[in-house]
């Protein structure tokens, strides 16, 4: 009986570190956000790169300059965005071919489908590298840069340290 319980007590402690590992992990992710986590380090720092470059080159640029790349910025397609798009257009594709052309081409849905999936679950999915390398950048990589741009414009001037939670979502939904 005492081996026994021993032997619960260690599948507890196992339990509970493989949960807390799960979390870290989890809680990591959202920190570095999913795309991030699931690309190469060289990736990452590329884009990094590109941001810093954009805020130094905008620094010395005049409020207008800084308003053109803001919209600029809202053009700019997010990785996920491509990602779904482009599976969108493979899936029908594949559907129409499959349909008119030769059956065999009912593959390329499913797999684009298990790209798709496999991407909105894990936040990794084979194009993913190649869209990186590209200089596709995640929402909110864009969302750093354009924060960064308008805090230099000096659009959050008006939130204090005493400035409600109502108020300083309002002054981030009016930039």
């Amino acid at each position: 009986m005492l081996l026994y319980n021993f032997e619960v007590t260690l599948l507890r402690i196992a339990e509970y570190d493989s949960y807390q590992t799960i979390n870290m992990k989890n809680n990591q992710q959202e920190v570095q956000g999913r795309v991030r986590e699931s690309s190469l380090d060289s990736a990452n720092e590329a884009v990094d790169d590109s941001i810093k470059s954009s805020i130094s080159r905008y620094k010395v640029k005049s409020s207008d300059a800084i308003t053109e790349r803001l919209r600029e910025l809202d053009k700019e397609w997010s990785i996920e965005r491509t990602l779904e798009v482009n599976a969108a257009s493979l899936a029908l594709t594949g559907t129409l071919l499959g349909a008119f052309v030769n059956r065999r081409w009912f593959l390329l849905p499913g797999i684009v489908s298990t790209f798709l999936l496999q991407h909105g679950l894990q936040g990794w999915c084979p194009p993913l590298p190649v869209m990186r390398a590209m200089g596709i950048r995640s929402r909110r990589e864009i969302d750093e840069e354009r924060y960064a741009l308008k805090a230099m414009r000096g659009d959050f001037k008006e939130v204090t340290s005493s400035s409600t939670p109502t108020e300083v979502l309002k002054t981030v939904r009016s930039t």
